[in-house]
């Protein structure tokens, strides 16, 4: 994407929340980490607790479909689909999909997380479903309001072990996330609330510019 671009981005989001301008190099920074692994067929994975795990699906939810544009199936892809079944079915099939980013949240899968937790260890989840799931190329996009949480720090350290780009979102003094994440957005609040209140504008504008860089 043009600088000119990603610039005009940046300023949409500080002229909306005057409060996250110290927060857009660094969102400039994830956004170049998560393009280059969509780029590279890598994928993300996203972990975080409570309202964080909300989040964690929502982002999911907006890269795994349109979320400002239709993004229509490549015409080879349509093309396959009327090869393999008919004209009428195929059609149809390529009428109702739309292009992905991959994105896996981590927070859904219950009967692996109480299993492990039960089982092994607690602050283990997500480490054990990034040790699955990811491989060298993907993306880690971890979220803590603190930047303390266990288990996502955790995930973060397999992660770093397995080669895959990290990156923390959390608040103003970062927790152990912006000493192991290699790129942390601190949104400058210290109450939760007040903190992911702030984490929705930013992935969502992280998620726009994805989608443009991708599908135009």
């Amino acid at each position: 994407m043009e600088r000119m671009l990603i610039e005009n981005y940046m300023q949409q989001l500080v002229e909306r929340y005057p409060d996250l301008e110290s927060c857009t190099s660094d969102v400039v920074a994830a956004f170049h980490l998560c393009a280059n692994t969509f780029h590279l067929s890598g994928k993300m994975l996203l972990c975080g607790n409570g309202g964080s795990a909300s989040d964690c699906d929502h982002i999911a939810g907006e890269l795994m479909k349109g979320f400002l544009s239709n993004r229509p199936v490549p015409v080879s892809f349509r093309g396959s689909l009327v090869n393999e079944w008919n004209e009428q079915e195929g059609t149809y099939l390529a009428d109702h999909l739309q292009q992905a980013l991959p994105a896996i949240s981590l927070t859904n899968h219950s009967a692996l997380i109480t299993a492990y937790a039960n089982d092994v260890e607690p602050e283990m989840i997500y480490a054990q479903q990034v040790y699955g799931y990811g491989k060298k190329g993907d993306v880690l996009l971890a979220l803590s309001t603190s930047g303390k949480s266990t288990n996502v720090i955790r995930a973060v350290q397999i992660a770093r072990a397995l080669g895959m780009p990290t990156i923390g979102l959390t608040g103003k003094h970062g927790g152990r996330l912006k000493e192991l994440c290699d790129v942390t957005i601190r949104v400058p609040w210290e109450r939760t609330p007040d903190i992911q209140e702030r984490h929705l504008p930013i992935y969502h504008i992280l998620c726009t510019m994805l989608e443009r860089e991708f599908f135009g």
